[in-house]
């Protein structure tokens, strides 16, 4: 019976503790989309890892935060708006880790998809690893693999 009541009891946090982490990816974006260089670093965890769209873009925070700093400075962010999310609060005892991936929408590549994981701190949710991807129809992958193949 103890073992069913805190099963309902954690049932019952899912949606909150989901919440929580959207709230911290949107207000990655939202920051992102301002240039607000400092609300966009505070969602990450100082060790934090950021990878992008090119196979050698695996950035500590540091390092994203030096590549980012001058864009955000000038005023010149960066808008991504998410159309769909999942995100999954790993089953362990301190609910402290969650993995999401996400559906983009972004001016100048159309659908792009982020994907990460976060870890719950004592100043709450943190992003811990993010990775953005083009999204590539199936259809398309041929052409654009051996438009990266010919450079």
């Amino acid at each position: 019976m103890i073992a069913a009541a805190l099963m309902m009891l954690q049932l019952s946090a899912a949606p909150a503790e989901t919440a929580s982490v959207e709230r911290i990816l949107d207000a990655m974006h939202a920051a992102a989309s301002v240039a607000d260089g400092e609300a966009y670093f505070a969602t990450f965890t100082p060790d934090a890892r950021f990878i992008g769209t090119d196979a050698g873009e695996r950035w500590s925070l540091p390092q994203f935060r030096a590549y980012a700093t001058p864009y955000f400075s000038q005023g010149k962010g960066w808008t991504y708006r998410p159309t769909a999310r999942a995100v999954t609060i790993a089953p362990i005892d301190c609910r402290c880790i969650a993995w999401f991936d996400e559906v983009l929408d972004n001016d100048a590549y159309g659908t792009t998809r982020g994907s990460g994981v976060l870890r719950l701190t004592d100043d709450g949710w943190k992003i811990e690893q993010y990775v953005l991807s083009f999204a590539v129809p199936n259809d398309k992958a041929r052409a654009v693999v051996d438009a990266i193949k010919a450079d």
